[in-house]
């Protein structure tokens, strides 16, 4: 039995054996030439613009539900689970065609992770931004009588909360997010454990519902660019471009914190890197 054990931690048996994925090339032209990487770009405009319309129109909803009943509409719980709930249906959809990012965010984190190429990583970023600007579009074409009235669910700092204390939730909330979605697709979880891959959709939109709970009363809750950009186009208010630029710097610096924990301290890439410079024969 020690010595399975032994074995087991060693590595030896094949069903357990792992080996780290080479990292993406920085630069990937032969990218452009293969339709997968088009498939992925629509199936990341689609799920974007879903996304957007989906929530967006649960945020409309519930302003214009509440306006004369304080506990009308689905509330802040239900504006969580919208967004939560989609995050999980639309990574599941699309985690096997493009990876199910529908965040620049978690694309960025996964590019400083080296598990995208750049030119994938900002033509992602376009079609994210594309399909959200086309998602809050529908809305407001649905909901023409309540869209500016109720602040066309637009992320905007709320009043008496400071400019730090809007870009750190941003920051810490968007950390929560992409260290979920770090290690909920972890190939080495999914080597050692076959379920993960089946339920990684699950913890990302708990995660993006927990965020929600705690920082709509700050932000409306952004921690995803292209949502809040897609907002701002089509809202088009002052309110909304003055504070645009937090729902941008936040979720861009949380991606980056939370790539770093994940990559070189919690699977020790710094440790590894400093390791290959020295010699360690086996005996």
């Amino acid at each position: 039995m020690a010595k399975d054990m032994e074995m087991a931690e060693r590595g030896s048996y094949s069903a357990k054996d792992y080996h780290d994925p080479p990292p993406a090339p920085l630069i990937d032209a032969e990218e452009l030439t293969k339709w997968s990487f088009y498939r992925a770009l629509i199936a990341e405009f689609i799920a974007t613009l879903l996304f957007l319309y989906i929530t967006v129109l649960t945020v409309i909803g519930y302003k214009s539900q509440s306006e004369g009943d304080a506990c009308g509409g689905v509330g802040i719980l239900g504006i969580a689970w919208a967004f939560g709930g989609m995050i999980f249906i639309l990574v599941y959809c699309t985690a096997g065609i493009s990876g199910g990012h529908i965040n620049p965010a978690v694309t960025f984190g996964l590019f400083l992770a080296r598990k995208v190429s750049l030119i994938r990583a900002i033509m992602y970023m376009v079609a994210q931004s594309l399909g959200a600007i086309c998602g809050v579009g529908l809305v407001k074409a649905f909901q023409s009588a309540y869209y500016k009235k109720h602040g066309g669910g637009a992320n905007e700092l709320s009043d008496g909360y400071s400019t730090g204390v809007g870009l750190g939730a941003e920051i810490i909330g968007t950390f929560v997010l992409v260290y979920t979605v770090f290690s909920a697709t972890d190939p080495k979880r999914s080597a050692r454990d076959s379920h993960v891959p089946v339920l990684a959709p699950l913890p990302i939109g708990f995660a993006v519902f927990m965020v929600h709970l705690a920082t709509i009363p700050v932000t409306g809750t952004g921690i995803n660019p292209a949502r809040s950009l897609g907002a701002a186009v089509i809202y088009n208010q002052q309110k909304a471009w003055d504070d645009h630029w937090i729902f941008w710097v936040g979720p861009f610096i949380g991606a980056a914190i939370a790539a770093f924990y994940h990559q070189f301290i919690l699977r020790a890439g710094a440790a590894k890197a400093l390791g290959s410079f020295r010699s360690n024969p086996s005996v």
